[in-house]
């Protein structure tokens, strides 16, 4: 017999887990520039030093565990919508398919202001996988959860290459599309800027994903998110808490192996680099995802020092992710680009966290104030009416 569900308990955890997520996206895309490598060149050497260790520290911690929560949360959320919809007697999935053709309008307005660096066309694109498997058993679900995380594409190349020396992987030509695209950012042309990104970035994003292995571990996310919904992993009581930090001490006993096992790949030929390499890569960072969401939900549940009171603001922010991650983007690009105020020559990987803290801060206190007034941030409420539209729930 399926367990209740608290909502209210449910609702938090999630959307307080979705605002941390969006928040380390943020500081990483400032790291980065948004996609827009341009740094100081005469920093004094104290503040090399200082840019080195903040880029170790956000890289390390955040990047590419951070838009694997925020995937694994998009699995997770179909979850809620489908279920809402069976306690009814109906089938969310083609009514899914029709909220994912909204969503590539939202990702094309994000991508607008994002050179080649957009994640929610992947979303849309492998988002099908949820469609597909929404009616299999909880059993076939973890285990293509498992089989995608398990990158296949990556091992049937290396598989391929001992087989056939000769055997290559396919040339994307992503490198060139990047180069393309930091030309017309440099141009300054506004107009340059936003065709470029939701022609030529979109489509390097998505080769890019290709190369990175996302395309697989997104999938494998979607499902893994889909099945601790089902599972209820989420609610607060004795038995998930077990379950946990279970999580977390098998996640955090993996990573140190996972993570040695990839540099020592990574002194291999090149094929071996890109295929083996980007397996374990892909490995070792979904096990400090795990260590990070392990760690968030026991904390927020079970923490004695009132952390879910303490860390209350990223409940909003989460609520309002699509709106704060779109805004994000055009923020960023306001920021650093030549047609804004390009501050990128002059802002150093510190700096710009500076500025990702404060831009966070921000968008957590301008979340708050509108979710006191609405029940949905600006860009959730479009989409909800869109996904609905014709037809009452």
């Amino acid at each position: 017999m399926e367990q209740l569900v608290n909502k209210n308990s449910r609702i938090e955890v999630v959307d307080a887990l979705r605002g941390f997520a969006l928040m380390a996206i943020l500081l990483v895309h400032n790291v980065e520039h948004f996609i827009f490598p341009v740094y100081p060149t005469d920093s004094p050497n104290w503040l090399k030093l200082l840019d080195q260790g903040t880029m170790n520290v956000v890289y390390t911690l955040f990047a590419g565990k951070a838009y694997a929560i925020f995937a694994l949360l998009f699995g997770f959320t179909f979850y809620i919508q489908s279920n809402n919809q069976k306690k009814q007697g109906k089938d969310f999935g083609y009514r899914f398919l029709w909220r994912l053709l909204f969503l590539v309008l939202f990702a094309t307005l994000n991508a607008a202001f994002f050179p080649a660096g957009d994640v929610l066309l992947l979303f849309v694109v492998v988002g099908i996988v949820l469609f597909l498997t929404r009616n299999w058993s909880d059993k076939a679900v973890f285990i293509s959860a498992v089989v995608f995380l398990l990158q296949p594409v990556e091992w049937y190349h290396y598989i391929a290459t001992l087989i056939n020396p000769a055997h290559q992987l396919p040339d994307l030509k992503v490198g060139e599309m990047y180069a393309a695209v930091a030309d017309y950012t440099k141009n300054g042309s506004l107009r340059d800027f936003i065709w470029g990104n939701i022609t030529l970035g979109q489509k390097a994003s998505l080769l890019w994903a290709v190369n990175a292995g996302r395309f697989s571990q997104t999938a494998g996310l979607f499902l893994l998110g889909y099945y601790i919904g089902r599972k209820q992993f989420f609610i607060s009581n004795e038995k998930n808490a077990i379950f946990w930090v279970k999580v977390l001490i098998i996640s955090a006993i993996s990573f140190a192996p996972l993570y040695t096992l990839k540099e020592l790949i990574m002194n291999n030929n090149t094929i071996t680099q890109q295929s083996v390499g980007t397996v374990f890569d892909m490995w070792q960072k979904l096990a400090f995802t795990l260590i990070l969401i392990a760690s968030f939900v026991l904390l927020y549940h079970y923490s004695k020092f009132r952390f879910s009171k303490n860390f209350n603001n990223l409940r909003f922010y989460g609520k309002m992710s699509l709106t704060s991650y779109v805004t994000q983007s055009i923020i960023g690009a306001v920021i650093y680009f030549p047609f804004g105020l390009y501050l990128a020559p002059y802002c150093g990987y510190t700096i710009s966290v500076l500025i990702g803290i404060l831009v966070f801060v921000l968008q957590s206190k301008f979340s708050r104030g509108w979710l006191s007034i609405h029940k949905q941030g600006p860009l959730e409420y479009i989409w909800h009416k869109w996904t609905w539209i014709g037809k009452s729930k």
